[in-house]
């Protein structure tokens, strides 16, 4: 008898194989590609590219780890979280405007009104429907998504609003670094987001509602069998998904000015963001938000230098948003972070 040998790959390849070699190597790439702009721009253009992507990235998180949230629980993208955050962040600039509530007041207000709304479509739109079968409910979202355009529409106008920064906004407010300006705004949407995502952590790992929620997300039929309500537990995830929604909505409202198809730009990069990173990893979303804005801000930026490149401007971001999601979806359909779904038949 023959025996048969199998010739084992070394640590390096095995390395390269995981998220985070995949992650390195990407990124070593675009580097490497990008080195002669970088030093005919200078390091000041440098790093404006790297504090501007820093803004974006932190924006792109948030809303990222909203759609993961209701990913986790149903493994069903959530196509009315886009416009249920819109719709927050109207009501945050109506209390603002209109009956003077301090901004963040205004922020945590509408967040909590959206929590509402969305555990109620979720209790009364979403829960009679068959969790393995998607379609119905994939059409109700895109009913929830065009019903709230609509009425933000012919409530507040069609026309641009001007909305209020969380943050101290003056052209002043600003550390400069080797000539590039880091903005008070950038810092504080940082913090923000740091402070949400240790939030999140406390709340799935230490309490009893946020444990109940990842033991749905492992396993529906499993944690009903063991006690687990889950039909409160996937409504406490769409209120917790709306309610952080509304949060990066309010982030990019001051940017983008407040229309009701504000959203749209930014949910396709979160998308890119959590399709890239793991549509079931929280962290893994954050990291790719951050891969997304550092793409989209060094390749429309410095991609004009580059031989062949000229055409790519500012305005192609969201084409490069959709070749990295068709890219992902091709060659690692789990993501960097996420997890491969094994199923039985």
């Amino acid at each position: 008898m023959t025996a048969v040998t199998t010739k084992s790959r070394g640590p390096f390849l095995t390395w390269l194989k995981t998220g985070s070699g995949i992650l390195t190597a990407m990124m070593a790439v675009i580097v490497i590609a990008l080195i002669p702009a970088i030093i005919q721009g200078g390091l000041k253009l440098f790093l404006q590219r790297v504090f501007d992507s820093l803004n974006n990235g932190a924006v792109y998180a948030v809303t990222a780890i909203a759609l993961v949230i209701i990913f986790k629980a149903t493994t069903l993208i959530n196509f009315a979280g886009a416009n249920i955050a819109m719709f927050g962040a109207y009501v945050c600039w109506w209390l603002n405007t209109s009956y003077g509530f301090p901004i963040w007041i205004a922020v945590f207000v509408a967040m909590g009104t959206m929590a509402v709304l969305g555990s109620l479509i979720e209790r009364t739109l979403i829960r009679p429907f068959d969790v393995n079968d998607h379609l119905p409910v994939v059409l109700i979202t895109f009913g929830i998504a065009a019903i709230l355009e609509a009425f933000a529409g012919g409530f507040w106008g069609l026309e641009f609003h001007k909305f209020p920064s969380p943050f101290p906004s003056d052209p002043k407010d600003r550390f400069t670094i080797a000539g590039a300006f880091l903005r008070y705004e950038t810092i504080g949407t940082l913090i923000v987001m740091g402070l949400m995502i240790f939030g999140i952590y406390l709340l799935l790992n230490k309490t009893k509602v946020g444990l109940a929620f990842r033991a749905v997300s492992s396993n529906v039929e499993s944690a009903r069998l063991v006690g687990v309500r889950t039909g409160r537990t996937l409504q406490f995830g769409w209120a917790l998904a709306s309610a952080l929604g509304v949060l990066g909505a309010c982030l990019v409202a001051k940017q983008t000015n407040l229309e009701p198809a504000f959203m749209a730009k930014l949910v396709i990069f979160a998308f890119a963001a959590a399709t890239l990173g793991g549509l079931d990893s929280i962290g893994g979303s954050v990291i790719g938000a951050f891969i997304v804005a550092v793409v989209q801000s060094m390749l429309t930026g410095y991609g004009q230098e580059i031989p062949g490149l000229g055409w790519l401007k500012s305005n192609f971001a969201l084409v490069l948003a959709f070749v990295l999601i068709l890219v992902v979806l091709l060659f690692k359909p789990a993501g960097l972070y996420g997890t491969r779904r094994i199923e039985r038949v």
